[in-house]
């Protein structure tokens, strides 16, 4: 698998809770009507809501387009171990 080239930005720009355009995107991971799941330069981002849909894809740009009715952007930042070890059962299991 090729190595891509580390473009560091990453945005969003929301559009009435209708529209969603971002860049700074390395893959789309999986997506249905109610969740995108995005890896992004800002780590994991989970896009939920309602007849969502990936309207423009480039990966070669870092960008995408996803439209419905959204809800709600989590981040989750899956290699800070940090954030790991602050859980509830990470805490535990220390």
């Amino acid at each position: 698998m090729e190595e891509r080239e580390n473009r560091g930005v990453h945005k969003v720009y929301l559009n009435g809770r209708k529209t969603a355009v971002m860049s700074g995107v390395r893959d789309v991971l999986s997506f249905d009507a109610r969740e995108v799941y995005l890896e992004t330069e800002q780590g994991i981002l989970l896009i939920k809501g309602d007849e969502l849909h990936v309207n423009r894809l480039s990966l070669e740009k870092g960008e995408v387009d996803v439209d419905g009715r959204i809800d709600s952007f989590a981040y989750s930042d899956k290699n800070d171990p940090e954030k790991k070890s602050s859980s509830f059962f990470g805490r535990m299991f220390q």
